[in-house]
């Protein structure tokens, strides 16, 4: 089972948010907006990185606002879909 430190940590390396450190991150916190500020560009860099990383593949965009609410649900997420 993948943990939300571990999500953290590659969000950071993938996303290149060199400013931030996992600790800083709530398991809650909004990926997008007033959380870690991610835009429509990171949201591409994520599907990308969901299918690198773990090899799921999201063709649904309404789907993906679900999943990238928060990395609580972007791990759980990842947890019952990776390959």
């Amino acid at each position: 089972m993948i943990e939300y430190r571990l999500i953290k940590e590659q969000l950071i390396e993938a996303l290149q948010l060199e400013d931030m450190n996992a600790d800083e991150i709530e398991d809650d916190a909004p990926l997008f907006n007033e959380g870690l500020g991610l835009d429509s560009v990171d949201a591409i860099e994520l599907v990308i990185f969901l299918d690198d990383k773990y090899g799921i593949k999201i063709d649904n965009v309404g789907q993906s606002k679900e999943i990238f609410i928060s990395i609580r649900t972007l791990t759980d997420f990842i947890n019952q879909n990776r390959k």
